[in-house]
């Protein structure tokens, strides 16, 4: 048999462990989310597809006309 202070301890602690982690990501989403590589979250998130984009036609993931469509698609033309 169980007592109601075990149970309610281990409530407690998750609640705070809730709570924590609730803070980090309130605190996260204010400061602006997460960066890579110094960018922001908006910042540089074509540039950043268009990278993807080659790299993957470079590995030989996408066909030349795969690349071609993709590509348009970004804007960057043909």
């Amino acid at each position: 048999m169980t007592s109601g202070g075990a149970t309610m301890g281990l409530f407690g602690l998750l609640a705070m462990l809730g709570v924590v982690l609730l803070a980090v990501v309130v605190v996260r989403m204010a400061i602006g989310g997460v960066k890579r590589s110094g960018e922001g979250a908006a910042a540089g998130g074509a540039e950043s597809a268009m990278q993807t984009l080659q790299e993957r036609y470079a590995r030989g993931d996408l066909s030349t006309e795969e690349y071609q469509e993709r590509k348009r698609a970004l804007g960057e033309g043909g």
